[in-house]
């Protein structure tokens, strides 16, 4: 029996199509054509997931600069129901994470799951994230319309100390605070 080939692929004018298809399918809230746009944009922060090349997923992410941090917003994460259990969610938010992680500069990564989607939860939360906030009436047209906040840290903030050195702060066992952060995700 020969193994099933997976492999992420880069969203193009080609097969964005392709992309709003699934995207139609998969989650219950529609998308304007502005988040297809900036998704042909989006470089290494948007993939199509392939499983015998066939697309079955994608990932959708974009800089956040808000709340003066450099954050990694997850806007869309997803896979066709019968493809999911074989690895592709998997494959997708390791792709985030490894980008995170060759950029290193990034504070956190996010993202908003709606409250009733235990499968989503439990599964980023196996890769370190955390629930940090619950968002009412955060969906519109959709029930249940509350979304709960997830969120990987990956460095504090540095804090200034009173002669005006810098204190860095440590979170997941490496230096938070340096430019140089040897992060290390155990997948």
């Amino acid at each position: 029996m020969t193994r099933a080939k997976i492999e992420l692929g880069d969203v193009t004018p080609h097969n964005i199509k392709q992309l709003k298809k699934l995207n139609t399918v998969v989650f219950p809230v529609s998308y304007n054509d502005k988040f297809y746009k900036d998704v042909l944009e989006a470089g290494e922060l948007a993939k199509l997931a392939y499983y015998n090349d066939i697309v079955v997923g994608a990932v959708c992410c974009r800089i956040d600069t808000s709340e003066n941090s450099r954050r990694l917003y997850i806007m869309t994460l997803g896979c066709l129901y019968p493809y999911r259990r074989l690895g592709m969610g998997s494959m997708m938010v390791k792709h985030v994470l490894n980008y995170v992680k060759q950029d290193g500069n990034f504070d956190s990564i996010f993202l908003h799951v709606q409250v009733n989607n235990e499968g989503a939860i439990d599964s980023y939360k196996k890769f370190g994230f955390e629930m940090v906030e619950t968002k009412e009436r955060y969906y519109k047209r959709i029930e249940p319309a509350d979304a709960h906040v997830l969120q990987k840290t990956i460095r504090l903030p540095s804090t200034p100390l009173v002669n005006g050195s810098v204190s860095h702060t440590k979170t997941n066992g490496y230096d938070a605070g340096s430019q140089q952060n040897n992060i290390m995700f155990y997948l």
